[in-house]
C-alpha cells in the first residue's frame, strides 16, 4: 500500500531538479484537467471586471510588479539558474533585464498604441460618412512557454496581455515549474486582482487541458511538432494562436566583416544558454577568403569558456536542460562526423572530456572548465566547433538546440542567401559586413522574421520590436505593436451624419438605379474627385426617384 501511495504521490507532483548537480530544487503539485478548466472559468469571470480598468490602473500595477522583481532580483536569478542550468549572469542579462524593459515600455505605451483611430474612407467621407477603429481585449489568454527562457517569455507575454485588458493563465514548462509559480507570486505581490494571473502546473496533459478549455487566445513557444498539435486542438474551438516554433538560424559573414566582432558574436550566439535558444547561431556561413582566419579565432575563444554550475560568476556555459536534449546534440555531432565534417573542439559530454582538463583549468584545445567544480556533469556538453559542414548534412537541417557551431563556406552573396534560405525554418538571421547598404540588400532577401546586421540573437530582448518567424518557425507575433495587436480584436464603427437623403443604393431598383450603379463602378470607384463629379447629375436623379 505504501508503494502504491508513493507512486500516486509522484504522479501528482513535479520534481524540479538542478541540471548542473542533479539536486532537487523543489516540488510542485500537478494541476488536474478539471482544475485547469476551473482556472480558465475563474479567469473569464475576472476578465469582465479587469477589462473595465483604466490604462492608468493597469500601468500602476505593472510598474509595481517591476518593483517586486527588482526587490527580489538576486533570488529570482538564482531560481532561474537552478531550474534551467543557465549562468546566473545570463538569467539577469537575458531574462530579467529585458522583461523589466518590456514592462516599462508597454506600461507607458499601450494606451497610445490602442487609442481609437480614424480610418480614411476616401470619397465616402464627402457623403457625410466616417469610420473609426476601437480595440477590445480578447478575454482569457493562455500562455504555454518553453523551458529555455522560463521567466522572460511568459512574464513578458502576460504583461502585454494584461495591459491590453485580458486575463492570463500560464502553464510553465514541467522543467521549470518553480519559476512559473514565482511569476504568479510577483503579480500577487504587486496587487493584481485575484485570478487575473493564474499558474497551472504540469506536463503535456496539463497543456492539452488548457487548450481544450477554450481560452480566447493561445501563445505557445516550443517545437514544431507540439505547435501543430496545439493548432489542431485549438481549431476545434476556433481559438486563435500565436506560435513561436524555433529555428535553424544562419549567420552570414562577408569578406569585409569586422572579424573580431563576428568572432565574439558567433561564440556568444552559438553557446549562450548552452546553445538552447531558438535564435542561436546554428549555421555559420563565412566567405571562403576569410574562413580559415575566422574559424581559428572562434576555436581560440571557445577554448577559453568555463563550464560549470550557473551560480559561479566565472562560468559561461552551463548544463543542458535534460537527458533528452543532450542526446539530440550527441546524435547531431555523430552525424556530422559520419558525414565527413571535422570536429575542431568539443564534440562530447563534459564528463567524457574532464579527464583531459588540467588542474589549471585548460584542456589542450578541447574544453576549458573550472577545476574547483565537482558536479555530476552528465548534462554538460562541451562547446563544439565544426568545419566542413554542408547543407545536405542532416544536422544542418534539423534544430539542434545545443552548443554546436557548424561552419560552411560560400563564394558569392547569392550563394550565401540561397544557403541561408535552404531550410524549413525562418526565425532570425544575421549578416556581417562593413557595407551597411549591402547588408540591408542581403537581409531583405533572407526568409526570416528578424534579420540583424552586425548583431545576432538578442533582439527578443527588445520589447518594442515584433518577434516571430517565417515558414515553420511560427505564426503570428509577440512583442512590439504587432504583438500587442494579437491580443485585441478591432471593432470598426461607421457613422452616417447625413440622414435626410436616402442612399442611392437602396431599394426599390429601377433603370435609373442601374445607370447610377454603373456610374459608381466607372467613376466613383476610381477614387477621383473629378470623375466622381461627373456622376452628380445621375446621382441626384436617383435620389429624387427614391424620395417620391
Amino acid at each position: 500500500m505504501a508503494k502504491a501511495e508513493a507512486q500516486e504521490a509522484a504522479a501528482n507532483e513535479i520534481i524540479s531538479s538542478d541540471p548542473a548537480t542533479g539536486r532537487e530544487v523543489g516540488r510542485v503539485s500537478v494541476t488536474t484537467p478539471d482544475e485547469v478548466r476551473e482556472a480558465v472559468e475563474r479567469s473569464r469571470q475576472v476578465f469582465h471586471m479587469w477589462k473595465t480598468t483604466s490604462f492608468a490602473e493597469r500601468r500602476r500595477l505593472v510598474m509595481r510588479a517591476r518593483e517586486v522583481i527588482l526587490d527580489e532580483m538576486e533570488a529570482i536569478a538564482e531560481l532561474i539558474s537552478a531550474e534551467s542550468g543557465k549562468p546566473k549572469g545570463e538569467a539577469i542579462a537575458l531574462e530579467i533585464a529585458p522583461v523589466l524593459d518590456l514592462m516599462q515600455w508597454i506600461a507607458r505605451s499601450a494606451e497610445k498604441m490602442l487609442r481609437p483611430r480614424r480610418v480614411g474612407i476616401g470619397l465616402f467621407g464627402l457623403l457625410g460618412r466616417s469610420s473609426r477603429v476601437v480595440y477590445h481585449p480578447l478575454g482569457v489568454v493562455a500562455i504555454i512557454p518553453a523551458w529555455n527562457y522560463p521567466f522572460s517569455i511568459p512574464l513578458g507575454e502576460a504583461v502585454m496581455s494584461l495591459m491590453a485588458g485580458n486575463t492570463v493563465v500560464i502553464k510553465p514548462s514541467e522543467l521549470t515549474p518553480l519559476t512559473g509559480l514565482k511569476i504568479g507570486e510577483i503579480f500577487e505581490k504587486a496587487g493584481f486582482p485575484k485570478d487575473a494571473v493564474q499558474i497551472v502546473s504540469g506536463a503535456g496533459e496539463t497543456g492539452a487541458a488548457l487548450v481544450e478549455a477554450a481560452p480566447d487566445k493561445i501563445a505557445f513557444t516550443g517545437s514544431v511538432a507540439t505547435g501543430r498539435k496545439i493548432a489542431e486542438a485549438a481549431a476545434k474551438n476556433l481559438t486563435s494562436v500565436v506560435l513561436e516554433l524555433g529555428g535553424k538560424d544562419p549567420m552570414i559573414v562577408l569578406a569585409d566583416a569586422d572579424l573580431e566582432a563576428a568572432t565574439n558574436a558567433a561564440v556568444w550566439g552559438a553557446f549562450c544558454n548552452a546553445g538552447q535558444n531558438c535564435a542561436s547561431v546554428e549555421r555559420l556561413y563565412v566567405h571562403e577568403s576569410i574562413a580559415e582566419e575566422l574559424t581559428r579565432r572562434i576555436v581560440e575563444k571557445t577554448g577559453k569558456l568555463n563550464l560549470g554550475p550557473g551560480i559561479d560568476p566565472d562560468v559561461s556555459v552551463g548544463p543542458m536542460s535534460s537527458e533528452r536534449q543532450i542526446r539530440i546534440v550527441e546524435r547531431h555531432v555523430d552525424d556530422f562526423r559520419e558525414a565527413g565534417a571535422v570536429i575542431l573542439t568539443g564534440g562530447e559530454r563534459y564528463d567524457a572530456a574532464r579527464e583531459r582538463v588540467s588542474d589549471a583549468g585548460t584542456s589542450e584545445g578541447k574544453i576549458s572548465a573550472s577545476p574547483r567544480h565537482r558536479v555530476s556533469a552528465s548534462l554538460f556538453f562541451a562547446p563544439t566547433v565544426i568545419t566542413g559542414a554542408t547543407n545536405d548534412m542532416r544536422p544542418m537541417r534539423e534544430e539542434t538546440f545545443g552548443p554546436t557551431l557548424p561552419i560552411c563556406t560560400f563564394a558569392t552573396d547569392e550563394e550565401a542567401i540561397a544557403l541561408a534560405n535552404d531550410t524549413e525554418f525562418g526565425l532570425t538571421a544575421s549578416v556581417w559586413t562593413r557595407d551597411i547598404a549591402r547588408g540591408r540588400r542581403i537581409a531583405e532577401q533572407i526568409e526570416a522574421g528578424s534579420v540583424c546586421i552586425n548583431e545576432h540573437l538578442y533582439t527578443h530582448g527588445i520589447g518594442q520590436t515584433p518577434w516571430g518567424g517565417f515558414k515553420n518557425s511560427g505564426r503570428g507575433r509577440t512583442h512590439g505593436l504587432e504583438g500587442l495587436l494579437e491580443l485585441v480584436q478591432p471593432q470598426h464603427i461607421h457613422t452616417n451624419r447625413i440622414t435626410l437623403l436616402p442612399d442611392a443604393w437602396w431599394m426599390p431598383y429601377s433603370p435609373a438605379a442601374l445607370e447610377t450603379f454603373r456610374g459608381f463602378a466607372t467613376k466613383f470607384a476610381t477614387g477621383s474627385l473629378l470623375k466622381t463629379a461627373t456622376l452628380l447629375p445621375q446621382l441626384w436623379k436617383r435620389i429624387r426617384e427614391l424620395m417620391k
